[in-house]
């Protein structure tokens, strides 16, 4: 019963269903855009990949939903900055610096904003140097513009998943349910920035290791929202049980289900793939910087299906 639950959950997410419809949009760009041989990896990617001698400058963008400014702009703020962040460690980078776009039709939510984009910048210690700003717009708007860097035999593709992988989920479980959406899991603004930074590390060393074939941080589309993206763009599919999916003991006392738990924006949180002689060391690794980790599934030759299962039934959920 419960695997029938969290099969028709998945179908029925709304943050996977909009990642679905952009596909077409994805696949025009793509295809009718300019290319360029400075360019090592684009479309698909967390962070995408330029060449720069020995080094490879990682930029990724990213939008706030209008909603979250307008519940909670200090929330958002920060988020703008975060999310960034964790595109450029989810391959193994370092952030150098971001540039952000604001509009707004409230000074009191411009005010806010901003804190919340300045608290990021210093828990994150990513400066600020560009930017755009609309102060009499009729809507709210904030996207976020990030770069970093990476030596390009260090880099992890999320379109790198490799048939027989084992699937691994890290999760920061110190963390708390969000203020302004109980389907976000903070685990970054009530501690240090040395303490945050220190977590991301892992994916610094797990990354300068080789000891991983593909990586995606967990973002809006909960963890199968996330996976379903990896296998997308590395043309497999995966096959994840879902009895070891680990529920943070917190949220286990709030009484949060594993239908409500896989659907959560997961801060701090990575899936990842990798070869069964690599996986023990890197669970090793990440339990050292503070992270839970477990295989949860392995990748399978399937394109771009994703299947569960329980030890007892398996279900074909979606072909992405």
């Amino acid at each position: 019963m419960m695997l029938k639950k969290i099969a028709e959950s998945i179908r029925n997410n709304q943050y996977i269903l909009e990642k679905k419809e952009i596909n077409p949009i994805v696949q025009y760009i793509d295809k009718n855009s300019f290319k360029s041989n400075k360019i090592f990896s684009d479309i698909g990617e967390d962070s995408a990949a330029i060449n720069n001698d020995n080094k490879f400058i990682l930029i990724t963008t990213d939008r706030i939903r209008t909603e979250f400014i307008e519940k909670f702009p200090f929330g958002a703020g920060f988020s703008s900055i975060l999310v960034s962040v964790d595109d450029i460690y989810a391959c193994g980078g370092k952030p150098l610096a971001s540039s952000i776009i604001i509009s707004v039709k409230d000074p009191n939510v411009c005010n806010e904003l901003l804190k919340g984009i300045c608290e990021g910048s210093k828990k994150f210690e990513v400066p600020i140097i560009r930017g755009h700003t609309n102060v009499h717009s009729k809507c709210y708007e904030l996207s976020s513009t990030m770069i970093g860097e990476i030596n390009k035999e260090d880099y992890i593709s999320a379109g790198n998943a490799q048939i027989n992988d084992k699937i691994i989920l890290a999760v920061d479980f110190d963390g708390k349910v969000g203020r302004a959406n109980k389907f976000y899991y903070d685990s970054t603004t009530f501690k240090s920035s040395d303490v945050v930074l220190n977590k991301r590390k892992a994916m610094n060393v797990i990354a300068s290791n080789h000891l991983v074939n593909a990586s995606k941080d967990v973002s809006n589309g909960g963890i199968f929202g996330t996976l379903l993206q990896m296998i997308k763009y590395s043309n497999v599919g995966a096959d994840v049980n879902i009895n070891k999916i680990a529920i943070p003991p917190n949220l286990i006392e709030l009484n949060y289900s594993l239908e409500m738990y896989i659907k959560m924006y997961l801060t701090t949180s990575y899936i990842l793939t990798a070869s069964k002689n690599n996986c023990n060391r890197t669970i090793e690794l990440f339990n050292e910087y503070g992270l839970d980790a477990q295989v949860i599934g392995k990748i399978i030759k399937e394109e771009n299906l994703l299947r569960i299962n329980d030890d007892n039934e398996t279900i074909d959920v979606i072909r992405f």
